[in-house]
């Protein structure tokens, strides 16, 4: 009997070790912001709290003609973890944001990965953004900043205020929009950011995982 009791105890804490190597929670907010989140401000400061809603707790982001990121550094590799999962909700777009321009590179929100090779000079970001003008599924290089790329996975007024799942493949897009395979993740970051237009965004960030496909 002791040995069967062993049996499945062994058995359940293997299951629980391969749930935990599937997936990595970077953050869920539920016991506020955990401390591996390091502000970088660019322009002002963008407010960022963490909020109880009816479904539990999330990241607000409030920005006023302010730019400033949450970067959570973590290196991982993309071919082991390709998903990177969220969800996100926002008040409005930028009515003068304009992907193509400097003077309206500002989001409501962002979400992005950072592939630190050579930093700063040589670091890429594919950047997941709500775009205000670029339509979705299209990509475009940064104004600033050739080696970040600029992704559309939501894109204008449609769907404002309702929380929106993500789910994309890094390891993919990284080949697809750089022609190379990636080297290892140093992080990832989060953005509401309106310093160029000078305009304001309320957003809400949530449930930020990395997995792998099985």
């Amino acid at each position: 009997m002791k040995g069967v009791l062993f049996t499945i105890l062994v058995t359940i804490c293997i299951s629980i070790n391969c749930a935990a190597e599937q997936m990595i929670v970077i953050d869920d907010f539920e016991n506020g912001l955990k401390l591996q989140w390091k502000s970088k401000k660019i322009k002002g400061e963008t407010q960022y709290s963490v909020v109880k809603t009816e479904n539990g707790h999330v990241l607000k982001a409030e920005s006023s003609a302010s730019a400033s990121a949450l970067i959570y550094k973590y290196k991982y590799n993309p071919k082991e973890y390709p998903i990177l999962t969220w969800r996100w909700k926002i008040k409005n777009i930028i009515k003068k944001g304009n992907e193509m321009e400097k003077e309206g590179d500002d989001y409501a929100v962002r979400v992005y990965v950072i592939f630190p090779s050579g930093f700063p000079l040589l670091t890429k970001s594919i950047n997941y953004i709500w775009s205000n003008k670029l339509p979705q599924g299209k990509h475009t290089p940064n104004t600033f900043y050739s080696k970040a790329i600029m992704v559309a996975v939501e894109s204008g007024n449609e769907n404002l205020g309702e929380w929106i799942t993500e789910l994309r493949n890094v390891y993919e897009d990284f080949k697809m929009l750089f022609g190379e395979e990636p080297p290892l993740a140093g992080g990832i970051a989060i953005m509401t950011d309106t310093d160029n237009t000078g305009e304001s965004a309320t957003a809400y960030y949530d449930d930020i995982r990395i997995e792998t496909l099985n």
